[in-house]
């Protein structure tokens, strides 16, 4: 029997990939997006199929979570609808604490009532899949241990206390209620289709209208890198082998500083589309840090590689490669949606 996907927040930019990945691969899909900024519905304009059916509509709105849950019938429900932006995060909380918090509840709400409703061979083939981040367990310092599934949660931005916040509510309705869960965290996702207000594809949009390419403080913070398609395979892998219950940690095994990241981006357009009489690295500069920058992130993934068949498959140089040759190749795309997004700094106030 083809079973059902609901994913929430599929025409953003993890989403859209999942969806496409799951079409790919035979299954009904049925997308809830409430087309903020950073859906791109050009992500999804191939997906005719008669297996993919889409829904406008809020998590935070119960009315909306109920319909869509009853007309889909899903047997895994992927929850990618978030806020996501630090900076954002910072200068507006609001969207954070309801889209990621009691947008979550509303979705466990009525996902605990229509799993309560199902037969008990039915509740076997039923599962909620919430996507979160590495950013729940705070900063680490350069010489700590990556972080495991069962290490502290210290959040340091409304983003990912907000997260972290979800994450202990879906948490808690397996506790309590019995529903059927896997939570995962993953680590900086990058590759086509992200809205250019994130690291990759803010710097190549910059370098392409030949503004500055900003850096926060020193540029040595460290993120650990993982392609796209190779997170969504993981998700897919947890969502139909993940022990119930669990979390997993996805990570690139890519832990690089941002401003080698920057040098990287830099270099791969002078050699694929190269500048008169200067390079793009010229176009960097360095400005404030951002309020509670985390300095490094990392991830134990030993878990999911011991409980599931996934392991990451592309290597960080090769990412950007197929990443920015996507962006050139997209270039109208990605530089409409970047005409507001020049700067990775917070607002001025």
């Amino acid at each position: 029997m083809v079973k059902n996907f609901l994913v929430t927040g599929g025409s953003g930019f993890i989403g859209s990939e999942a969806i496409r990945t799951l079409l790919d691969r035979g299954f009904n899909v049925y997308n809830m997006d409430k087309l903020t900024y950073a859906s791109s519905q050009e992500s999804l304009e191939n997906c005719n199929s008669k297996n993919y059916d889409f829904y406008h509509g809020d998590i935070t709105n119960p009315h909306d979570v109920s319909l869509v849950i009853d007309l889909s019938q899903p047997n895994y429900i992927l929850n990618f609808a978030a806020e996501s932006h630090v900076d954002r995060s910072i200068d507006e909380p609001d969207d954070f604490i309801n889209t990621n918090i009691i947008g979550t509840y509303n979705l466990l709400k009525y996902s605990l009532k229509f799993f309560e409703k199902l037969k008990l061979e039915e509740k076997k083939n039923f599962k909620f899949i919430h996507i979160s981040t590495d950013e729940v367990y705070g900063s680490l310092d350069f010489n700590d241990d990556p972080s495991t599934e069962t290490s502290t949660f210290r959040p340091n931005s409304p983003y990912s206390a907000s997260k972290a916040s979800s994450d202990m509510l879906v948490r808690s309705w397996y506790k309590t209620y019995k529903l059927p869960i896997n939570i995962t965290h993953s680590s900086n996702n990058y590759g086509p289709w992200q809205f250019p207000e994130k690291l990759i594809p803010l710097t190549v949009g910059n370098a392409l209208s030949c503004r500055p390419i900003e850096v926060y403080g020193d540029g040595k913070n460290i993120r650990d890198w993982i392609f796209v398609k190779d997170n969504v395979d993981a998700i897919i892998e947890v969502a139909l082998k993940g022990k119930i219950g669990e979390t997993y940690n996805i990570g690139g095994n890519n832990e690089v500083s941002n401003i080698d990241i920057v040098n990287k981006i830099c270099s791969l357009l002078d050699s694929i589309l190269p500048l008169n009489n200067s390079n793009y690295s010229d176009l960097i500069t360095f400005v404030d840090d951002r309020p509670g920058h985390d300095r490094r992130y990392s991830l134990d993934t030993a878990k999911i590689l011991k409980d599931t068949a996934w392991s990451p498959r592309t290597p960080i140089d090769a990412g950007l490669e197929i990443s920015i040759k996507w962006m050139l190749d997209n270039k109208d795309w990605l530089l409409k949606k970047s005409k507001n997004h020049s700067r990775i700094g917070l607002k001025n106030k």
